[in-house]
């Protein structure tokens, strides 16, 4: 209430000052030029009469004539000055007190029209003391942000805000909070790898020299960081050194275990520097071996352990049809998963991919006919 005060106050006032000077009588139209110049006249005709330059019954003639012209001049301008100064004046008074009447009211209809002037105010403090779930991403970083700038020297709030700053592309924000945990907290492998990525980020992708010695730090720390080890290889291949950048991500794959995250993307940038070892390093699916262990489980564990492995092999060979012996464990893993459909089209995708090789086309058919596969 004490806000909407104000607002009417201020708006009043703003109207006042506007208006104010219709309500104020104008000046008149002449400002009693008339009335000096007859006044000069006489005070002339005298100065003429004292110098002897006219005679008593002439200036005396003068006398009368001018001061005939000085009250007709006196009469008029009080007759200008009556009437119609009031009536100006009224019609000045009348469009201010409307103006001030209506501006208003006509501002409030507005409002009323097109605002929501029911719905209760929500003050930022009131905003951050919501629950979690009901409240955006943009406000809890805005409250983490006043924490933090109250409290510059919290590193846990650092190392929080950084990978939201991450996944909302503020790089550079990014950067100077990771630096701010990293000063706070302590360097760790993780938090230098970190810091390097977000360098990165800021850059546009580039491993500038700043982000490169920050990975050398997080490797002395940590030889097996997977972050540090694979933005060194990207480091490598930017620097016109491909091979250092294969034999580097070559590493990470041979070490990496089957599902882990990061594998889709190390493979993606070895095929960019090794496109044959970026094949050879992809998955070669189940083998007779994890297919006859498979058997022993439960038909739910069975599919959850085969499945992706069949999915992945399927997919690769798809874009390599080459591989006889990726083909010839997709079609095992068909018949032990009891899809024989499955087997006769993968059969017949692979005397595709083969083409007129005799020697894998004889293989391929003699272990299909083994495996009972017709087609």
């Amino acid at each position: 209430m004490t806000l909407w005060l104000i607002l009417a106050l201020m708006t009043a006032a703003a109207i006042f000052a506007v208006l104010w000077p219709l309500s104020r009588p104008g000046r008149e139209a002449r400002s009693g030029s008339d009335l000096a110049v007859y006044r000069d006249q006489l005070a002339e005709i005298e100065r003429d009469l004292a110098a002897g330059l006219i005679g008593a019954q002439e200036a005396d003639a003068a006398r009368v004539e001018v001061s005939r012209r000085l009250l007709a001049a006196a009469d008029a301008a009080g007759a200008a000055v009556d009437a119609p100064q009031s009536a100006a004046l009224w019609r000045r008074r009348a469009v201010a007190i409307a103006a001030l009447v209506l501006f208003p009211a006509g501002a409030a209809a507005l409002y009323l029209t097109l605002g929501s002037p029911h719905l209760p105010d929500l003050p930022l403090s009131a905003r951050l003391k919501q629950a979690p779930e009901t409240r955006s991403i943009e406000s809890m970083v805005a409250q983490v942000e006043a924490h933090l700038e109250r409290n510059p020297e919290d590193g846990r709030g650092w190392e929080v805000l950084a990978p939201v700053y991450m996944r909302a592309g503020r790089f550079n924000d990014a950067v100077r909070a990771r630096s701010n945990a990293l000063r706070l907290l302590g360097a760790t492998a993780d938090r230098e790898a970190d810091l390097g990525e977000a360098m990165v980020a800021a850059a546009n992708g580039m491993v500038t020299a700043d982000a490169k010695v920050t990975f050398e730090r997080a490797l002395k720390l940590d030889a097996a960081d997977v972050k540090a080890r694979y933005y060194t290889g990207l480091a490598a291949e930017q620097d016109g050194k491909p091979e250092e950048a294969a034999r580097i991500w070559r590493e990470l794959l041979a070490k990496a275990p089957p599902n882990a995250p990061y594998r889709p993307l190390i493979q993606s940038s070895l095929a960019r520097v090794d496109p044959a070892a970026a094949s050879a390093s992809a998955p070669a699916g189940p083998s007779a071996e994890d297919v006859a262990a498979a058997q022993q489980l439960t038909p739910e564990q069975r599919g959850e352990m085969i499945r992706g492995m069949v999915d992945r092999l399927a997919e690769r060979l798809k874009a390599d049809g080459s591989d006889l012996d990726g083909w010839l464990r997709l079609l095992r893993a068909y018949i032990v998963l009891g899809e024989p459909d499955k087997a006769r089209r993968a059969l017949a995708d692979a005397r595709k991919a083969i083409g007129e090789d005799a020697d894998k086309r004889r293989k391929l058919d003699e272990f299909a006919k083994g495996l009972g596969i017709e087609g």
